[in-house]
């Protein structure tokens, strides 16, 4: 084999080593999401698809932390904490606010304080499941049903601790903007009409 065959061969793998590791890269990024979600590893609250058949006497405050990172989002939560029942559903509202003159899609990425609760934070309808678009200067609130699983009362790792912390942070997601939904004033209603209903128990 001539030289410059080497060279060009040489070449060619090197190209394609790091097309591969590039793919890799960002084939890791919604692999490692899928592996947190399902784990509740790193302080990620896990989905459900149903609630305990009963909640527990066991009590437990979970405070709620808002935050925006590069979208022009005014992002709170509209209530600071809620005292809930070990294995009981709860709801929770969140409001947002698209300040810009622009429509916005944005995603919001969560996480659980401390870590190792992350495993007993479970949610059975969230804004954080999938991107949002807001239309400009649009406001629309939130609702997160959860529950805590009753396992938290026996985990040892949790002995001690009578709260935690549910964080949620908007980022951009412009990627899914062709994908998402713009939110409609109806979500607005739905997430009202759910409180009223979790008012009168869930």
């Amino acid at each position: 084999m001539s030289s410059t065959s080497r060279q060009a061969r040489t070449a060619l793998i090197c190209v394609a080593v790091v097309v591969f590791m590039t793919g890799a890269a960002f084939a890791a990024v919604p692999l490692y999401k899928a592996f947190c979600q399902a784990t509740g590893w790193a302080g990620t609250a896990r989905r459900a698809s149903v609630a305990p058949a009963r909640a527990l006497g066991q009590e437990i405050t979970v405070y709620f932390d808002t935050n925006v990172s590069g979208v022009p989002f005014s992002f709170t939560a509209l209530q600071r904490s809620q005292r809930v029942h070990i294995g009981g559903a709860n709801i929770a509202f969140f409001k947002v606010v698209n300040t810009s003159d622009h429509a916005v899609t944005a995603r919001a990425a969560y996480n659980v304080s401390p870590d190792q609760a992350g495993a007993h934070v479970r949610k059975l309808q969230c804004f954080c499941f999938s991107a949002q678009t807001l239309a400009p200067h649009q406001a629309a609130e939130f609702p997160v049903i959860y529950f805590i699983d009753p396992k938290y009362a026996t985990d040892p790792e949790m002995k001690g601790f009578s709260d935690l912390t549910l964080s949620y942070t908007f980022v951009s997601d412009a990627a899914e903007a062709p994908k998402a939904a713009p939110v409609k004033a109806e979500a607005t209603k739905q997430a009202r009409g759910l409180g009223a209903a979790g008012s009168a128990g869930l």
